[in-house]
């Protein structure tokens, strides 16, 4: 098995243990706050969401460098990587603390934004499960490959609006960021996932 599937794999296996920093009563007791507003449990999740989303990227560079290209990692990278936003995702939902500084009007509009992108994920899933029933495994194209680094780093931004030490040197800054960031993600997901249709409407055509 070549470094990046390892990693790839290593990605997938901390997904759980995510779930599970935010799930232990003791590591999420609100009394435990310091200077954040997220818990002992809740700041482990994001720091191990963020080491995901870099060994994302270190495993793709690892595998086109030492060209190690596999139709296994092609097929698993993608997958891990969806998995990965949508646990993050359900966890920006279930502790809405980032949204402290955002509008109630924008609420809405941000949770039909998360919406979408689940939606997307599993539209983009099914006929990826649909070429590989054929045989064929689809890779991520460059629109999705930059879908999934905006998406990445629009969470981590979203994630870090739990440090209340950014409040007093922010001025509603960073808010602004994390909510550009996120609608940028919104409209790549929108987009790749057309692109994603187009290039691969004689998959969904042949299943019909």
């Amino acid at each position: 098995m070549t470094i990046a599937n390892k990693i790839t794999i290593a990605r997938i296996s901390l997904i759980p243990v995510m779930v599970l920093m935010v799930l232990i009563p003791g590591l999420n007791n609100p009394d435990n706050l310091v200077f954040l507003e997220m818990t002992v449990g809740q700041l482990i999740f994001t720091i191990l969401f963020i080491v995901a989303s870099l060994s994302d990227f270190l495993d793709g560079y690892l595998a086109r460098s030492r060209n190690e290209i596999t139709t296994f990692g092609k097929f698993l990278d993608p997958i891990a990587d969806k998995i990965l936003v949508l646990t993050a995702l359900l966890f920006l939902i279930k502790f809405p603390y980032w949204a402290d500084g955002v509008q109630n009007r924008y609420m809405n509009h941000i949770m039909i934004g998360i919406l979408v992108i689940i939606v997307r994920e599993f539209i983009v899933t099914g006929i990826r499960l649909l070429a590989v029933d054929k045989g064929i495994v689809i890779a991520a194209s460059p629109l999705g490959k930059a879908k999934t680094f905006a998406t990445m780093i629009a969470i981590i931004v979203m994630l870090f609006n739990g440090f209340t030490i950014l409040d007093t040197i922010q001025n509603g800054i960073f808010d602004y960021i994390s909510m550009s960031l996120f609608w940028l993600a919104i409209g790549l997901t929108v987009v790749s996932g057309i692109d994603y249709l187009i290039r691969n409407r004689e998959v969904i055509l042949e299943s019909i």
